[in-house]
């Protein structure tokens, strides 16, 4: 159980080094632009990687978008300006969450409409059949 000890002491001074390392990459005058400037980083999405967002890729094209937003929170830019501009340069793809419009609808609401179908064709084929046996005068 002592080896243990110093392991999880150094586990935490790694995590505690990295998040003041990446607050001195980007120093922010405010803790709420910092804040906006991370929830930011976590809601747009590498291009590159696709799964990952901003705050996580090590992809060029991320670092370039990182230091993007960062000027731009520092200009003293809202959310919604930043998510528009960068829609309008890159699309709705960068957005982890994109809003629902015709183009996007089948993503929102097609796993609940494949769903409900998947669901009345195993209704159809488990229970219709026996309808049809139970009642032969309809044959």
């Amino acid at each position: 159980m002592n080896s243990r000890v110093p392991f999880l002491i150094l586990t935490f001074l790694f995590f505690l080094s990295s998040s003041i390392w990446a607050n001195s990459t980007y120093p922010l005058d405010s803790p709420q632009k910092e804040a906006q400037f991370q929830h930011l980083l976590k809601d747009l999405r590498c291009l590159v990687c696709q799964n990952q967002d901003l705050a996580d890729s090590n992809a060029e094209l991320a670092k370039d978008l990182r230091n993007q937003v960062y000027q731009m929170v520092k200009e003293g830019k809202s959310d919604t300006e930043i998510s528009d501009y960068l829609t309008a340069r890159y699309g709705d793809f960068i957005l982890f969450n994109p809003p629902v419009k015709a183009v996007t609808f089948l993503l929102w609401f097609g796993p609940i409409v494949f769903l409900f179908l998947g669901f009345v064709i195993f209704w159809r084929t488990c229970f219709g059949g026996r309808a049809r046996k139970l009642n032969p005068i309809n044959d």
